[in-house]
Order: C-alpha cells, then sequence, then structure tokens
C-alpha cells in the first residue's frame, strides 16, 4: 500500500505461476513466460465512493447537461476579455478586474438583448 501520497491506496494480490499455467481461465489473464502474477484493487475513500454515487443520479445528469453553457461563459470572460491573467499586482487589483470583466460581459449581454428586441 501507498501511504501519504494524493492518490488512492490498492490492495495487490500475489497468485502463484504454477497455478495460472493449468488454470482453465488463464487465455487473457496469464502470459507465457510470466515469472509473477500481481492484481490490484484500488481502495477508494469515501469521498470518491459518494462522488462517484452522485453522478449517478438524475440530479447530476441535469446538472451536466446544463454545464456547456456555463463553461461557454467562463470562456468567453477568460479569453477576449483577459480574465485568465491578473493585469495588476495586489487582492484589490484582482477585484477591480473581477468587477470590470464581468461587467463589461454583462453589458455586451444586455446590449444584444435590447437588439433581439428592436
Amino acid at each position: 500500500r501507498k501511504k501519504n501520497q494524493n492518490v488512492n491506496q490498492s490492495e495487490t494480490y500475489y497468485f502463484d505461476i504454477e497455478k495460472c499455467k493449468v488454470c482453465p481461465m488463464q487465455e487473457g489473464c496469464y502470459k507465457e513466460g510470466s515469472k509473477s502474477k500481481t492484481y490490484s484493487v484500488m481502495i477508494k475513500s469515501t469521498e470518491h465512493k459518494d462522488q462517484a454515487n452522485f453522478q449517478e443520479t438524475d440530479e447530476f445528469k441535469e446538472l451536466a447537461k446544463k454545464r456547456y453553457k456555463i463553461e461557454a461563459k467562463n470562456s468567453e470572460i477568460k479569453n477576449p476579455h483577459g480574465y485568465n491573467t491578473a493585469k495588476s499586482a495586489g487582492l484589490f487589483g484582482m477585484k477591480i478586474q473581477g468587477a470590470t470583466t464581468i461587467f463589461a460581459v454583462n453589458l455586451k449581454r444586455i446590449l444584444k438583448l435590447l437588439n433581439e428586441k428592436e
């Protein structure tokens, strides 16, 4: 087992090669000439299991269908408007940059909606 790392631990099982040589289910499992046979099983954390279970729910699937809209807006903020890099140093400068970027994007959206009404 690997400990104190940012990866899930795994349980490794070691098999006797002599049994593998005569096993009827060796096809796809045992390779001729191998000196050892191991099988590893990931031990998932409870958070990982909870997230995997949540991803199977209808709620998650509905949220995933709407995600592309949010990602498109985030991309617009980052790429053409330059929110991906800081233009000034300090937290205050970043807050001002964020506020003006979001203001500009919202203003463009308002103008687009007004033009659609006409």
